[in-house]
């Protein structure tokens, strides 16, 4: 099973999605749907094969649709890196072009630190 990792980035659109649920929708809502997202990011951690890419968006990534949103991802080594999560009425192509090299940079770094713990950990 591989790792499944979370980016700083991808934590903050967390707490954004929660906040505006709770502001539009309420509280039992809001953790209803974040309970949602947690449960889809248990289901790549046990099958990433639930994947895809999307060569008209950004060849390199990976999503997964979890009602009104994409989870954003890559893949390196055995590690599933959750970059951002995008809402489905945003231009994705356009978002994520903003978010470039960010992103690409983000999992490069978590890379290196991940490595880092492994031969620490040794």
């Amino acid at each position: 099973m591989p790792n499944l990792i979370v980016t700083d980035r991808a934590l903050l659109d967390f707490v954004d999605i929660r906040n505006y649920s709770i502001e539009e929708w309420g509280q039992t809502t809001a953790e209803k749907y974040l309970d949602d997202l947690e449960a889809a990011l248990q289901r790549l951690s046990e099958a990433p094969t639930l994947l895809r890419q999307e060569s008209q968006v950004a060849g390199h990534l990976y999503f997964y649709r979890v009602r009104q949103h994409f989870l954003v991802c890559d893949i390196m080594d055995d590690s599933i890196y959750l970059l951002t999560v995008l809402h489905c009425s945003m231009d994705l192509p356009g978002r994520l072009t903003k978010l470039q090299p960010t992103l690409s940079e983000e999992v490069k770094l978590l890379h290196r630190k991940l490595n880092e713990y492994r031969k620490n950990s040794d």
